[in-house]
């Protein structure tokens, strides 16, 4: 207790680090994601304790999992920063949407070179003070920073049953092969034949995706590189090192070495704009989900 009789309360870079510890597979990895050295990570998690007066992590857990009382506070933790989100964009656009700050989240390659571009031209042509911030992230990732309100609205696959949702595209899934390989005369491809090569896999938003379709198919295919970035898939299998899967929307139109083909059989994921709760939002992102609704209802009344 402090002299003057009021009760400490914990910071708010506590708080911070608490929310990260409930999407991290360690103390100090919780840390780094919020620019904390190892060092004082432990600090300010040993402060947040003394403060709370309890433990808020079971440190004979395995991996990083919270006490009961962390569980208890865990909603108001998230509720506090949805609040500072929240007085932070009203305040800013109180002003009919002359200012404030939108944070949104895209989980690769499709969402951030084919969907959010033209949906954020719009608004910023609607709303040119809105400073927009995008941060790329993997769709899982992407699902927990909504849920952590770090960011308030996300491109993610869908369907997402925490979330409140509003369809977007629908991304079919083709092979890439180099323009001199065997295949690259066939289209479609079956899956089975795209199997007996070399499989170079994306480690962004459509992973899980192409893992399923093997799986269904009873195929198990040959993953001989894992890469997260788009250009690094296209070059090697430019450069023969295998064949690859990737979602169309997330292509160019065309790259130097490589063909597109269609998949049988078909596969396709649907994307959505996605946030935590949409009657919650602070007006610059309301008037993102609302610009995005409008457009929506119009193409359901035009038959587009």
């Amino acid at each position: 207790m402090h002299g003057s009789g009021a009760a400490a309360l914990p910071t708010l870079k506590q708080l911070e680090l608490f929310l990260a510890l409930v999407s991290s597979g360690g103390i100090a990895s919780a840390g780094a994601k919020i620019g904390m050295s190892p060092s004082a990570t432990s600090h300010a998690l040993r402060a947040l304790e003394q403060t709370l007066g309890t433990a808020v992590i079971d440190r004979n857990a395995p991996g990083v999992e919270l006490t009961y009382a962390g569980q208890q506070i865990h909603g108001y933790v998230r509720d506090v920063f949805a609040a500072l989100q929240l007085i932070q964009t009203t305040a800013a656009a109180s002003a009919g949407l002359h200012a404030g700050l939108l944070r949104v989240g895209s989980f690769g390659a499709s969402s951030s070179l084919a969907l959010l571009p033209p949906l954020l031209a719009t608004f910023r042509t609607r709303h040119p003070g809105v400073e927009v911030f995008v941060t790329e992230k993997t769709d899982l990732e992407i699902e927990q920073d909504l849920i952590d309100r770090r960011i308030e609205i996300g491109v993610v696959t869908l369907p997402k049953p925490r979330l409140d949702t509003l369809p977007l595209a629908v991304d079919e899934l083709v092979a890439v092969v180099a323009e001199r390989h065997e295949l690259a005369t066939t289209d479609p491809i079956d899956l089975r034949d795209l199997a007996r090569h070399p499989l170079i896999l994306t480690h962004a938003g459509s992973q899980e995706l192409v893992a399923r379709i093997f799986q269904r198919a009873g195929i198990q295919p040959k993953v001989t590189h894992e890469l997260q970035q788009l250009i690094s898939i296209l070059e090697f299998v430019a450069l023969g090192h295998g064949v690859s899967i990737v979602a169309s929307l997330a292509l160019p139109e065309q790259h130097k070495g490589v063909v597109y083909r269609k998949i049988v059989p078909h596969s396709s994921r649907h994307v959505g704009l996605a946030c935590l709760n949409q009657q919650r939002l602070s007006p610059a992102a309301a008037a993102l989900w609302q610009q995005v609704e409008s457009s929506e209802r119009r193409s359901v009344e035009t038959g587009a």
